[in-house]
């Protein structure tokens, strides 16, 4: 018996070799890995030497070879590839333990170069493993580091033939993720430039752990990264609280988007994924009581997110609010001791804004496949709004306008944003008509819509969305436009002396 072992990443390896080789396998390495094994005491045969073939080409050609390939692929239940295995002097080979050159980690660095990231693109690595894979009734193939000690005992103990044959397809499987998800991460390092939307399409996510369940406690759950990515909510940094549930990184991460969207200092108060709080403000302690005034009583066991970092006075001002996830780029000591003190359970975490060329995609999985979207992060620019009402919107009122229209791809539609001096008052989210909408908005909103302004995700369909607004004390209105009664909705507002703008863009969220 025969085992080859040829691995970028040796943690375990050694170990693993011996405990297999004192089993009864012959060892045939490569390189560096071959080098390391001989120098921890354990009998090796390089590759080069069994192929009586030399490593070429700085290392490019090592294992392509028929008398390596040959004893991977032959299926021993068939006389025909054990007699030509016999004629080309050809050994079988039954275990074979392989991870790949680290393209990923390479890539990532910053500054790297084509020459570097071509260098790292493994070709016999993969090449080995998916023959493995390929042939696993008569081949073990391992390309996780963690299956080296169940592997090596089952061994120990009973030889290969330890291995069943449903633990074998199991790391067959595995095997084919993980070449998959290296080529991937090629496909898309290539591809950064190009267009998304590719006839073939490869994400390739690799898993950080298993969730307590899914959305309810009859669904299961598991959260994926992104490996060519940093940063971003899957990696944040959990400085305090109880194990992240698969709603929590649903409404973290909608409390982040939100906060991302400003220059200036925000804060975002999340419930259920739609935001029910928002303001930006100079100082963060005031932005914090504004977004919470906006409705405290919806905010009670949400999650608040800041775009800077949380400071002593800001920690002090959440007293005697609930938040089940607390979500920033940093936090001053003081602030971090007073959420450790003040709640246990509370889950506090260190974002930081992530990088990727996922980034600005969007994908939805619908029964028998998936859409594919760019994501909603334009650029808006204000200076194309046009102003359609004889009343214009003061400097204040469109600052308003630009604050809310920030909000809106954040909240589900139908969607409309109530907001006054930079902060949103009340809005009305997800219902299947807009007038639905505004009636929500101006009922969470209260005595607080009077003198507001109120923002769109898309065109007003009716005249009665305008008298709505005008009767809750709305002064201003942004829209998308585009409708045939747009003209309608003119009329009305120059008729009720409500000032109009019209933007242009769209911002639907389903």
């Amino acid at each position: 018996m025969k085992a080859l072992l040829s691995a970028y990443n040796r943690a375990g390896l050694v170990e693993f070799a011996r405990s297999i080789s004192k089993a009864g396998f012959g060892i045939l390495s490569t390189g560096g890995t071959g080098k390391e094994l001989s120098g921890a005491g354990i009998s090796v045969q390089q590759v080069s030497e069994y192929t009586g073939s030399p490593e070429i080409l700085d290392g490019r050609v090592k294992t392509l070879h028929p008398k390596v390939h040959g004893g991977i692929l032959a299926r021993r239940s068939l006389q025909s590839h054990t007699s030509q295995m016999a004629e080309h002097g050809i050994d079988s080979i039954d275990l074979v333990a392989v991870n790949l050159y680290p393209f990923v980690q390479t890539v990532s660095r910053p500054g790297v170069t084509l020459d570097d990231a071509l260098e790292n693109i493994d070709i016999g690595g993969p090449t080995i493993i998916r023959a493995a894979a390929k042939n696993f009734p008569d081949v073990i193939v391992v390309v996780d580091p963690a299956d080296y000690g169940w592997i090596a005992e089952r061994i120990a103990s009973g030889g290969a033939g330890a291995i069943a044959l449903e633990e074998r397809k199991a790391l067959a499987r595995k095997a084919f993720q993980h070449v998959s998800v290296y080529d991937s991460a090629v496909s898309r390092y290539l591809g950064e430039s190009a267009d998304p939307f590719a006839a073939e399409v490869g994400l390739g996510f690799t898993k950080l752990g298993d969730l307590r369940y899914g959305e309810n406690p009859h669904q299961r759950g598991a959260v994926y990264a992104d490996p060519l990515a940093a940063g971003g909510i899957v990696r944040a940094e959990q400085l305090n609280g109880m194990e992240m549930s698969y709603t929590n990184y649903l409404d973290a991460e909608a409390a982040w988007k939100t906060v991302k969207e400003f220059a200036s200092t925000a804060v975002c108060i999340v419930k259920h994924t739609n935001p029910c709080g928002v303001a930006i403000h100079a100082d963060q302690a005031q932005a914090y009581r504004n977004a919470l005034a906006g409705d405290p009583i919806s905010a009670y066991g949400g999650i608040v997110g800041f775009n800077t970092a949380v400071t002593t006075e800001t920690a002090a001002a959440m007293k005697g609010v609930l938040y089940h996830i607390i979500v920033a780029p940093d936090y001053e000591p003081e602030a971090l001791a007073i959420f450790r003190k003040r709640n246990k359970d509370t889950r506090v975490l260190k974002v930081q804004r992530s990088t990727g060329s996922l980034n600005d995609l969007e994908v939805r999985l619908v029964s028998g496949g998936a859409l594919l979207q760019t994501a909603d992060n334009k650029e808006e620019d204000f200076s194309t709004w046009k102003v359609v009402t004889n009343v214009r919107p003061t400097a204040e009122q469109i600052s308003d306008l630009h604050f809310a229209t920030k909000v809106l791809p954040h909240i589900k539609s139908n969607a409309v944003v109530l907001a006054k001096e930079r902060t949103m008052v009340g809005m009305g989210a997800g219902q299947p008509n807009r007038v639905t909408s505004i009636h929500l908005a101006l009922r969470s909103s209260g005595a607080k819509a009077k003198g507001s302004v109120m923002a769109s995700d898309a065109f007003l369909p009716n005249v009665d969305n305008v008298e709505l607004a005008h009767q809750g004390g709305i002064v201003a209105i942004s829209q998308a436009g585009g409708s045939k009664l747009d003209q309608d909705m003119i009329d009305t507002a120059n008729r009720l002396g409500v000032a109009m703008v019209l933007t242009g863009v769209r911002h639907f969220t389903h």
